[in-house]
């Protein structure tokens, strides 16, 4: 399986990542391409353990959560469409720096070479093991890629 500890697949992502741009549209989903990426941002610094840190698992996590982890992490199967960003990923500013935003988040995809957050509890999954991280995190930005098309 695909995992962000991998630097092939870290490197496959920034290249990925550079091809995003100020006109690259959504082919699904509302966010527009400023709004994913930094989505992504605040995500990938979330379970880094750089912001967000103190999110808890929410009530339904706690009942649904690890069966939710387990189908997402046990193969290559790329998210679904239409899954929910939770209340501290939405970005409501429509506008800003793309450039900015995109050398952010291939700066924050390499960071995961260091990755020392091991004790993450993601607010739905609750805690995950590395691997578990490793694929998620891959996943995750996967899905926000493809959702613009690279």
């Amino acid at each position: 399986m695909k995992t962000i500890f991998d630097k092939a697949v870290r490197d496959e992502l920034t290249n990925r990542i550079n091809s995003l741009g100020e006109s690259s549209q959504a082919q699904w989903g509302k966010m527009n391409v400023y709004q994913m990426i930094k989505h992504c941002n605040t995500w990938n610094a979330w379970v880094q353990g750089k912001q967000h840190s103190d999110l808890r698992q929410e009530f339904l996590g706690k009942i649904f959560g690890k069966m939710a982890l387990k189908s997402n992490t046990r193969d290559d199967t790329p998210m679904k469409k239409g899954m929910p960003a939770g209340k501290a990923f939405t970005i409501k500013e429509k506008a800003g720096d793309v450039a900015v935003q995109r050398d952010i988040l291939k700066g924050l995809i390499a960071d995961y070479a260091h990755f020392s957050n091991e004790g993450f509890i993601h607010d739905f999954f609750g805690k995950m093991t590395k691997e578990q991280i490793g694929v998620f995190a891959y996943k995750h930005v996967d899905h926000h890629l493809r959702q613009f098309g690279v």
